[in-house]
């Protein structure tokens, strides 16, 4: 009896000098951009004079702690000022509380609390990870396209022929990859994935077509887009369709290009011959010598004949 209580006694010391006496306090809800968070360091066994504590987190490009309290030099001093100019580290009461207002999705990583004494190795808590979850607008787009494309292409509205087939691809960033699904107004079927494709359209595929990008862990967090098919008829005119428009958008930005390029060049040609038909400026009024009190610029009744030039 009395070897385990002295064994559990010794296993709680050993316990209790590996443990780290500096812990973290944070948020126990789902944290959004946009949101105030605040972290607070604790002194479970008040070993710790918290005047003498900061809080550091982990950098995820240099892989290194930086320190958040604004002291000090070197890297984590010019990290602070020029990322992270809008947090507050207030010590009051004996606490130590960090304040990230308004956090951003780059505010996600490891956050722990320091004591100054370096002698001990439990100077630091246990990281604490903060996890900022967010979701941006969906966009749609087909594949095989590029930018110019995208560019001219109407964001919500697509025309084409019958008989084509479409493939369309809905897109986001989110703080976890996100759910998609698909589905076409008036109808009741659903496509649990990200890409629709519809082979060899018909009139009746036209319609609303409406994609959701669902967040896997947070409810609140749903983007869709909607896009409507137009389905145009065998006879329609080739610049009715999607591909059409571009290819007459792009036709007359190149057409107007060329005016304008043609047009400076017939300008600049018609100034250079100009120009040349003047002919050089006759100045041979000019090479005549030129005598002080001349009777040719003055008058008067003597006249130097000594030449100036």
């Amino acid at each position: 009896m009395r070897f385990s209580v002295l064994l559990t006694a010794v296993l709680l010391a050993l316990l209790h000098n590996s443990t780290a006496s500096l812990f973290l306090k944070g948020p126990t809800e789902t944290v959004l951009e946009g949101d105030s968070v605040t972290l607070e360091c604790l002194d479970s066994d008040s070993e710790h004079n918290m005047t003498l504590v900061y809080f550091e987190k982990m950098s995820r490009h240099f892989q290194m702690w930086h320190r958040l309290d604004g002291y000090g030099y070197g890297y984590g001093h010019y990290y602070r000022r020029c990322f992270w100019n809008d947090l507050d580290v207030m010590r009051e009461d004996g606490r130590l509380i960090l304040m990230l207002p308004r956090v951003q999705y780059w505010y996600s990583g490891m956050y722990r609390c320091v004591s100054y004494n370096t002698s001990d190795l439990n100077n630091s808590s246990l990281p604490y990870k903060l996890t900022v979850h967010y979701m941006r607008e969906v966009s749609v787009s087909r594949p095989n396209t590029n930018v110019v494309s995208r560019y001219l292409a109407p964001q919500d509205d697509l025309r084409i022929r019958i008989g084509e087939d479409v493939e369309l691809n809905c897109s986001t960033t989110a703080s976890e990859t996100p759910q998609y699904s698909w589905l076409k107004e008036g109808e009741d079927w659903m496509v649990p994935s990200s890409t629709l494709k519809l082979k060899q359209v018909r009139e009746q595929d036209s319609g609303q077509y409406t994609c959701t990008a669902q967040h896997p862990s947070v409810s609140s967090l749903s983007k869709k887009r909607t896009i409507h098919i137009t389905v145009l008829p065998e006879d329609a005119a080739w610049y009715e369709s999607t591909t059409g428009r571009i290819f007459l958008i792009m036709g007359a930005s190149v057409g107007v290009l060329a005016i304008i390029v043609f047009s400076m060049a017939v300008f600049l040609c018609n100034r250079a011959r100009q120009n040349k038909s003047k002919g050089p400026i006759d100045d041979h009024s000019q090479k005549k010598p030129i005598y002080k009190n001349s009777v040719e610029s003055l008058t008067s009744t003597a006249g130097d004949k000594q030449p100036l030039v």
